[in-house]
């Protein structure tokens, strides 16, 4: 079993909660908008980190993290991309490659809107962790942790950061 803590749309801003509530975690996913090299920094030297970059990030950003990335959690396939939709609503960069090739999760960020649902046409559970930086319209910053188990995704917990 895999612990997952999960974020995006930092913006450049750290938290030093970040790393308390990902402390039982063994990875840390970040869906891009990461803002700054010090921040990845930080949450690489903490546990290891996969990445995409987002619309906001920099050429170093750029050269650091792919746009999209495809890997293996235990036995589950995981597409993630920073501007990517929601079931019903992908973005059109990506609803090509969920559809041919459907993973059994697709992490987003972009939106600041936290959501977790499940595509029942192409068979994926999808989520966006909503904003954990300051930057941007959300009211209420939030992280996610899951753990994957298998194939299986379980014990999802959403964790709002108070200021």
């Amino acid at each position: 079993m895999l612990k997952i803590g999960l974020l995006s749309d930092t913006h450049g801003y750290w938290d030093d909660k970040y790393l308390h509530y990902f402390e039982p975690c063994d990875e840390i996913w970040h869906a891009g908008d990461i803002g700054t090299a010090e921040v990845a920094d930080r949450l690489e030297a903490f546990r290891p980190l996969r990445a995409v970059y987002g619309n906001i990030d920099g050429h170093d950003m750029r050269l650091r993290y792919p746009q999209t990335l495809r890997f293996k959690a235990e036995d589950a396939e995981v597409v993630m991309k920073h501007i990517g939709g929601y079931p019903g609503r992908y973005d059109r960069s990506v609803a090509g490659l969920l559809a041919t090739q459907p993973p059994q999760l697709f992490v987003s960020g972009h939106s600041h809107i936290l959501k977790v649902m499940y595509d029942p046409k192409l068979g994926l559970l999808h989520i966006n962790p909503g904003a954990a930086g300051r930057y941007g319209f959300h009211k209420v910053r939030t992280l996610v942790r899951f753990a994957v188990d298998g194939q299986t995704f379980r014990d999802l917990e959403v964790i709002e950061l108070a200021d």
